[in-house]
């Protein structure tokens, strides 16, 4: 009799750490992906820049004078934090995705800091890719209520690497957020199963 009750919990456990298994294969990928997403969005955006020479009239009835004018992420503090919140978040990534594969099966408490700091990434990327947007934005359309010129009719490559810097971001953005719900899913599920 007491052997049976050994091979069903054996089993039980072979299945748990089967469906484990499955979700650290999963958390993995979208681990990885978040990495190559939010790294390619830095490089992306780090190789933005772009200078044109632009005939400038300095008065009504002076000539035109043309003037080599560059266009570089580093000019904004918008593409700043853009750059500095997907490297901070590339870097986060690459040392869960070790820790993820230096441990085996997931400690409780490091996998709620996990989860607290992927929720962290979140919202880290999402502000910095709103900033960028709008700024972008502010580029693409110019604001003739306080006299900005657009600049992406000038500056068009510039403002397409910009725009998929932005892209890769998001969706590195909803990757870390897929993330959060595979864990809260995780979470429901282990709680489900104790009770």
């Amino acid at each position: 009799m007491e052997s049976q009750s050994d091979n069903r919990v054996s089993t039980v456990d072979e299945r748990g750490s089967k469906g484990s298994r499955t979700v650290s294969i999963c958390e993995l990928i979208l681990r990885v992906l978040a990495l190559l997403l939010t790294l390619a969005a830095a490089i992306v955006l780090g190789l933005g820049k772009q200078t044109k020479v632009v005939p400038i009239q300095i008065t009504p009835t002076s000539p035109l004078i043309n003037v080599a004018v560059h266009a570089k992420w580093h000019y904004l503090s918008a593409f700043v934090y853009s750059m500095v919140s997907n490297i901070i978040a590339s870097l986060y990534a690459a040392i869960s995705i070790l820790i993820l594969l230096g441990t085996r099966y997931g400690k409780r408490e490091l996998s709620q800091i996990i989860i607290v700091l992927d929720l962290l990434m979140v919202a880290l990327l999402f502000s910095a890719n709103g900033a960028a947007m709008a700024i972008g934005l502010m580029g693409y359309k110019g604001n003739s209520h306080v006299q900005w010129n657009k600049v992406c009719n000038v500056f068009e490559r510039f403002c397409h690497q910009v725009a998929i810097s932005i892209v890769l971001s998001l969706v590195g953005s909803l990757v870390f957020m897929a993330l959060v719900a595979l864990a809260a899913l995780t979470l429901h599920k282990s709680f489900a199963t104790r009770n």
